[in-house]
């Protein structure tokens, strides 16, 4: 038997390399998805030295219809999918680019969607599959300054989480990540002003990565990694809802 394959979107950069790097450690062919071909290719060459992994460089916008379809066709082919990609915008909505907000909800929901769609359908009829969706402990809470991503990554959450029990006894698991501050190049591509993020408030990617596989290997339904989101996540489930949405737009307004 060959080695299992894993395709994981948002692969150029940040968690979504990470995942890469650890899924070939761990035995999986990659196939690679970003719209960056060079560093894809780059990343390949690196996972084929160090692991032996074959790695297949699919370069994509999955905001644009027909580079999204030739990706879904491809999921429908592999054991592992890695729904990383995704962007975020900061600001007031009304101030922001519509056409920039349209583009956010098209990656960071439809393309998961769609691509969840197309590994979900060819997966269970197999009986084994694994499916990981990156949401962000930002969708725990409507978040003013940050209303579409945090939108977003709400729905990425729930309906990942539904996809979750749907799919129990089939033999294909789904898990979704909830990741807090990571040092990426994410804040930087999305004008996110860091100075008043606290030290210990930042996990790294391979640290992230590492959780989510984690998470899956175990089917669990929903993974925050790092001790202070998960003090996070749980303080938002008890706080009443206009007190968390006051306390998320205190946080917002000084950050952008």
């Amino acid at each position: 038997m060959g080695r299992p394959v894993a395709l994981v979107t948002g692969a150029s950069s940040g968690i979504g390399t990470e995942f890469a790097r650890l899924l070939a450690e761990r035995g999986h062919d990659l196939v690679l998805v970003a719209r960056d071909k060079d560093r894809l290719e780059q990343l390949g060459k690196e996972l084929e030295a160090a692991h032996g992994a074959q790695c297949e460089v699919l370069p994509a916008d999955l905001t644009d219809a027909t580079q999204l379809a030739a990706v879904e066709q491809r999921v429908a082919t592999v054991d592992v999918l890695i729904n990383n990609a995704g962007f975020g915008t900061f600001g007031n909505f009304w101030e922001l680019p519509l056409d920039t907000e349209l583009r956010e909800i098209q990656l960071n929901v439809v393309a998961l969607v769609r691509l969840t769609h197309a590994a979900a359908a060819a997966m269970v009829p197999r009986g084994k599959g694994g499916i990981l969706n990156v949401s962000s402990i930002a969708g725990m809470a409507p978040t003013p300054g940050d209303a579409t991503y945090a939108a977003t990554k709400s729905f990425v959450t729930t309906f990942s989480q539904a996809l979750h029990t749907e799919l129990k006894g089939t033999g294909v698991a789904v898990t979704v990540l909830a990741p807090g501050f990571t040092r990426t190049e994410f804040q930087e591509r999305s004008n996110y002003d860091t100075n008043r993020v606290p030290k210990m408030a930042w996990q790294e990617a391979p640290e992230v990565a590492r959780a989510g596989l984690d998470g899956l290997a175990k089917n669990k339904a929903y993974v925050v990694p790092g001790a202070m989101n998960k003090v996070l996540a749980a303080a938002v489930g008890v706080t009443p809802n206009g007190i968390v949405r006051v306390m998320s737009g205190k946080i917002a307004s000084q950050n952008h």
